[in-house]
């Protein structure tokens, strides 16, 4: 099976360093997450809803972005990422740029990665703690709307020197 995922390595990367091994490892690993959210809710006699509301689908999407974002780029949290990671300097306002080492790295350094596991622990607690997730979908919704305001403020205080 390693000489399979070898060849198939090579021949899909070519010159390019494209470790199919490793995502395959990340795939397995959210594959499992979601089995394990989903055996709990079973066990614990939680249903998916029906239909999901636009608030909570708003509040996701708005939760998602934040915390995929805090954990990807801010600077409090690159010891979670340094394993993974090499610090190359400053980023985006409050964020830090890193250069991943190895698959974990790519998901641990990319905002857009780790949308997919922030949604669906979302979603996961909407089944399971419904008015604790939604607390800190607002909580991190707040956040994300707070650095909204920052950012337009620093660019109306510089507009007026």
């Amino acid at each position: 099976m390693t000489e399979i995922l070898e060849k198939t390595e090579q021949a899909y990367g070519g010159d390019h360093d494209r470790p199919l091994g490793g995502y395959l490892g990340i795939l397995g690993a959210y594959g499992g997450t979601v089995a394990v959210a989903a055996t709990v809710a079973a066990l614990a006699g939680r249903r998916a809803p029906e239909r999901v509301a636009a608030m909570d689908v708003l509040l996701m999407a708005a939760c998602t972005h934040k915390v995929s974002r805090r954990l990807a780029k801010d600077p409090v949290t690159s010891p979670l990422r340094a394993p993974f990671t090499r610090y190359k300097g400053g980023g985006g306002p409050a964020e830090v740029h890193e250069k991943p080492r190895g698959p974990m790295g790519e998901l641990l350094a990319c905002p857009f990665c780790l949308s997919q596991w922030v949604a669906t622990a979302y979603a996961a607690g909407l089944v399971l703690s419904p008015k604790v997730t939604r607390l800190v979908g607002a909580t991190m919704t707040a956040v994300a709307i707070s650095d909204w305001l920052q950012l337009a403020y620093a660019k109306l205080m510089k507009s007026a020197s």
